[in-house]
């Protein structure tokens, strides 16, 4: 049985995205997840980017290719209030609801709920404390521990040769965003279309650097 390491922040739509899709993308195969939690803005921050509703143009056509995906697959979605927000309560939930190191695939589910269904504000005080109260941690979100932990699992990440998210991991194979979902499932497959993909990078000679 093949491991996927999926690598999330839920302060992305297109991690939510394949957060709800995995499950028909993979159908019929065999495979266990590994859901890890990292803070998106200290991949872009290694690696000198701006995140996506951080360029204008780039936002607003990230919103609107969304809902797009979300209709065309039938996940429902609602914009949160605002966008972007700080993720780290989040995150650090997730963590502190870890039995086992990382968290299951049903905490990770009721706070993707709680960013992107509803619409309401994902970083209300309020809200946060409620949805805390649901999932009963067992651990304190706030506490250095798990702080700890969340800084380690995205330096990890960085390390491992991620540059955003959603990405999944299997066979020591990075593979990056919503639509990567079937080059996912090629690999859990065997499909030998993908080695001449995987090759493709190295005949191509880097050129002019900014």
């Amino acid at each position: 049985m093949k491991r996927i390491d999926f690598y999330l922040d839920f302060i992305s739509p297109y991690a939510y995205l394949a957060f709800a899709q995995l499950p028909r993308a993979l159908e019929g195969l065999s495979y266990e997840v590994v859901y890890r939690p990292v803070l998106f803005a200290g991949l872009l921050k290694h690696h000198g980017q701006l995140g996506p509703a951080e360029i204008l143009p780039k936002r607003d056509w990230t919103y609107r290719q969304v809902a797009w995906q979300a209709a065309a697959h039938g996940i429902a979605l609602d914009m949160p209030a605002a966008h972007p927000f700080n993720p780290l309560g989040l995150l650090r939930l997730a963590l502190a609801c870890a039995r086992l190191g990382t968290p299951n695939r049903h905490v990770c589910e009721q706070i993707f709920r709680h960013v992107w269904q509803g619409g309401a504000a994902a970083d209300d005080a309020a809200r946060l404390a409620n949805l805390s109260a649901r999932l009963a941690p067992t651990r304190d979100a706030a506490g250095d521990a798990v702080k700890q932990e969340l800084k380690a699992a995205t330096e990890a990440a960085i390390a491992a040769g991620l540059f955003g998210v959603p990405s999944f991991v299997v066979d020591g194979r990075v593979f990056w965003g919503f639509d990567a979902l079937p080059m996912l499932r090629a690999q859990l497959e065997g499909d030998a279309r993908l080695e001449a993909a995987w090759a493709a990078p190295a005949s191509v000679a880097q050129g002019t650097r900014r």
